[in-house]
């Protein structure tokens, strides 16, 4: 059999720098291959690198067929999950993984309920089974035995799929939405941090190119300046509204008004006590009568 390299489905996921490449190497003209590539088909789906390898080197190396996928967001989908448990994996990588496998499960999702409301019109009867690929896409027929993800719906949810902090996520959602390539790779070559990154990408496109392209301390500079920028505002809302606490103060009307509600509210603080004194008192007579 033929074995086919798709270059975008290579590319889904980050190749392995020159270092690691060069260690997966040596350990392949070592021990061999001893993990075998994971085919859909003739696709190849898992051991891009090990396969270029083994035939550069003329090295054996075996094959497995998977027949979970029905469609190519399968085969998406189980190549995230396989690189999430991964170590070698970056922070910004999962991040990444994380947010793709979101908008599949909630691209298909609303596929499916499009689908089902357009039976629901039609009538079961008449209405077209619901297909996420078409049939030309398909090596096996049949449903798929992968299991569906479960929907990624909150920033946490995301955090617990990447193994990663809330606020990393948020980070890593704003780099994956706004950055320029440049910044991207820039982050992924760590010339800069997530953090730095994510003060980067609020830069309109042009500034952020231009940072990436001047280098490493360009794009701390670059940062730091985005984050004093974003100081001044909450300084100067600070401020504002201590003045405006300050007036309030002064003003009789106002000074009338926190007084009565400092009254209501210490009035609601007595019926509380009250009602707790009762109950525990309650609470006493059942013990006893419970005793007795």
């Amino acid at each position: 059999m033929d074995i086919v390299v798709n270059e975008e489905l290579k590319a889904y996921i980050d190749p392995l720098t020159p270092e690691e490449y060069a260690a997966l190497e040596r350990s392949l003209l070592a021990e061999g291959c001893r993990d075998a590539l994971v085919l859909w088909g003739d696709l190849l789906v898992d051991g891009h690198n090990r396969y270029a390898i083994c035939r550069q080197h003329g090295l054996p190396f075996q094959t497995v067929q998977s027949k979970r996928f029905k469609d190519i967001e399968d085969v998406h989908l189980w190549m995230i999950d396989q690189h999430l448990g991964r170590r070698s994996v970056s922070d910004f990588q999962r991040g990444v993984l994380a947010l793709r496998q979101r908008e599949i499960v909630a691209a298909r999702r609303a596929r499916f309920l499009e689908a089902s409301a357009q039976q629901a019109q039609q009538g079961a009867a008449d209405a077209p089974a619901p297909q996420s690929a078409a049939p030309e896409d398909l090596p096996w027929e049949g449903e798929s035995s992968y299991p569906e993800p479960a929907p990624l719906k909150s920033r946490e949810d995301l955090a617990r799929a990447a193994r990663l902090s809330s606020s990393q996520v948020a980070m890593i959602e704003k780099i994956h939405q706004q950055a320029e390539p440049e910044l991207v790779a820039a982050l992924k070559s760590g010339a800069i941090s997530i953090n730095a990154a994510a003060a980067v990408a609020t830069l309109p496109p042009e500034q952020q190119k231009a940072a990436a392209v001047a280098g490493k301390d360009e794009l701390k500079q670059a940062a730091k300046r985005v984050r004093e920028a974003q100081r001044k505002p909450r300084a100067k809302t600070a401020a504002q509204a201590g003045e405006g606490a300050a007036s309030d103060s002064s003003d009789p009307s106002v000074a009338a008004d926190q007084a009565g509600e400092l009254q209501a509210l210490q009035q609601r603080v007595a019926e509380l006590t009250a009602e707790n004194e009762a109950l525990r008192k309650q609470v006493t007579n059942l013990l006893s009568q419970l005793v007795g």
